[in-house]
């Protein structure tokens, strides 16, 4: 990526599908709002620092080596804490994403056919990221993973589309309300169980 130091207005940059494999010199592209990355060979996403408006960063599908995952440099994070909302990283053998707990402002991800596990990582990093309306992880081994959805969408008030599918009103309610159901009885057990304890040591 080089002799784009002249190119200070640019505000979208398309690179899909070349062989590059590594982000540089970018720095004076002060105005960029929108950089496009997907299909080249990048194994760390850095280099990004600096470009404090890029609102959309889409590095899909990686030619990674077999065994390989994306990773994300902190300092580029960092950076972009501020300004990025929509985040593509599909299709990159990625296995965790609590590190995008920083990007405060982040609206939308897009993270289909990685490798997340674990629906305890996904309520940690929904529970950070306040403004997240719209999220897709089909084809992560997570989404076969029991009440799923369900745990998801009792953790975020904000999402209002998950894997391409609506939340509607309704389901939120519900969930709330089946979950203080529950947790309601799991207290009065708990009281029951202590009442019982104390008249058995009488």
């Amino acid at each position: 990526m080089t002799n784009l130091n002249y190119a200070t207005n640019l505000t979208h940059l398309y690179l899909q599908n070349n062989c590059l494999s590594c982000i540089e010199n970018l720095r004076s592209l002060k105005k960029l709002e929108k950089l496009y990355l997907g299909g080249n060979y990048i194994a760390v996403i850095e280099g990004l620092e600096g470009l404090e408006g890029l609102r959309e960063l889409h590095v899909e599908s990686q030619r990674l080596p077999l065994g390989e995952k994306l990773l994300f440099d902190p300092r580029t994070l960092h950076s972009l804490a501020k300004s990025l909302s929509i985040l593509n990283i599909s299709n990159n053998n990625i296995d965790d994403i609590r590190d995008l707990e920083i990007l405060e402002n982040l609206n939308q991800l897009i993270a289909v056919d990685n490798q997340l596990l674990h629906v305890k990582d996904l309520e940690f990093l929904l529970n950070k990221l306040m403004k997240l309306w719209r999220m897709d992880l089909n084809g992560n081994p997570v989404c076969l993973k029991p009440k799923y959805r369900d745990r998801l969408i009792l953790v975020s008030k904000s999402l209002e589309f998950l894997d391409g599918k609506e939340i509607k009103n309704m389901e939120r309610q519900f969930l709330i309300n089946w979950k203080a159901s529950k947790d309601a009885k799991k207290i009065s057990k708990k009281r029951n169980s202590k009442t019982k304890d104390a008249s058995n040591s009488y």
